[in-house]
């Protein structure tokens, strides 16, 4: 029969935890933020709010935002998890080569952005769907956040990475838990600023979503390589970090 363990035991044992907590979210956050800074779902949740039902396309699409995140990330983590991504707190050789080659992906996507940036005096090609968003209501605004979030392949192979950094942090299921809802939350900072503008700065809110939309619309090319090569770089750089261990 087993001796309870004293409460300096269970303080140790926590002790242990909670620095693989900590480091699952810090493994995200870059991640998180590459998620956020998305120049796509910016422009399309700016356009829906300036149609008639802007006060319920808005919330709906970032309610289908979050569903998407959390939705892809969730499956994603519980494949890590069953592929042992971690053991006694080590992360697995597989996981680091799965960086390199999300990272390599992430570079092929920055590239083709690079090459498809609008020129001088080009006016940016959006895509054709942007033009029927009027008449959206608001399921298919939450259906296109979902899509948008998850079926977008660049967030997509971040949520890809965030979920097997946590894998690979050996944390609890709580751990990984807390570490997703952080990774959800950051993600949808981005899409969720135009709505805050919308409700907090209702005089002022056109003027500054019109510009928010311009300035995304002229940059989105170049955001999204920018983007794409600095979390390539953290991705494979982790990589090559863990694997040299």
């Amino acid at each position: 029969m087993h001796a309870p363990r004293t409460a300096r035991a269970r303080g140790a044992a926590d002790g242990e935890r909670l620095p693989h907590i900590g480091q699952a979210i810090g493994q995200v956050l870059s991640l998180a933020v590459g998620v956020a800074l998305s120049p796509v779902p910016v422009i399309a949740v700016v356009l829906m709010l300036t149609t008639p039902s802007a006060r319920t396309n808005g919330p709906a699409f970032i309610a289908g935002w979050i569903l998407g995140v959390a939705g892809a990330g969730t499956i994603l983590l519980l494949l890590a998890g069953g592929a042992q991504a971690s053991t006694r707190g080590a992360p697995e050789e597989w996981v680091s080569f799965l960086k390199i080659g999300l990272g390599v992906l992430l570079l092929v996507i920055a590239a083709r952005q690079w090459r498809a940036r609008p020129r001088a005096g080009e006016e940016p090609e959006m895509p054709s769907w942007m033009k029927t968003i009027d008449t959206f209501g608001a399921p298919k605004a939450a259906g296109t956040g979902v899509l948008l979030s998850a079926a977008n392949p660049k967030n997509l192979i971040l949520i890809a990475g965030a979920a097997a950094a946590i894998a690979q942090t050996g944390t609890s299921s709580g751990g990984q838990a807390v570490a997703l809802a952080v990774f959800v939350v950051i993600a949808t900072v981005g899409p969720g600023i135009p709505v805050g503008i919308y409700f907090l700065m209702r005089d002022r809110a056109a003027e500054i979503l019109e510009g928010l939309r311009g300035w995304m619309a002229r940059g989105n090319n170049t955001i999204m390589a920018v983007i794409c090569i600095i979390i390539a770089a953290k991705l494979i750089g982790d990589a090559i970090s863990s694997l040299s261990a």
